[in-house]
């Protein structure tokens, strides 16, 4: 199961998100995301949990729950949705 955690510590690290769900059940994964340019913790992340019931329990335990001063958002995460392509800049041809 993949759970979506967000209002993570900026202090916190993928180690510690780990072992927080890892008291629910086995944990496969943690991830918090990172900005590119700062490269620091965008205060949301991503843990998968090798059982649903497991993924279930951490979600229903963990959700409201003070994680190093902050109460984090947790549940199910939805698959990621397609976006159209940006346009990263401009065309010459676009001032013509």
């Amino acid at each position: 199961m993949n759970i979506y955690v967000a209002n993570i510590p900026w202090k916190a690290s993928e180690d510690q998100l780990k072992e927080l769900f890892s008291q629910y059940g086995d944990v496969a994964s943690a991830k918090i995301i990172m900005d590119k340019v700062t490269q620091r913790s965008r205060g949301f992340g991503f843990v998968e949990m090798s059982d649903d019931n497991s993924g279930k329990t951490a979600i229903n335990e963990l959700n409201g729950r003070d994680f190093q001063g902050k109460n984090l958002v947790v549940n199910e995460a939805r698959p990621r949705e397609e976006r159209p392509a940006r346009s990263g800049g401009f065309r010459r041809n676009d001032f013509n």
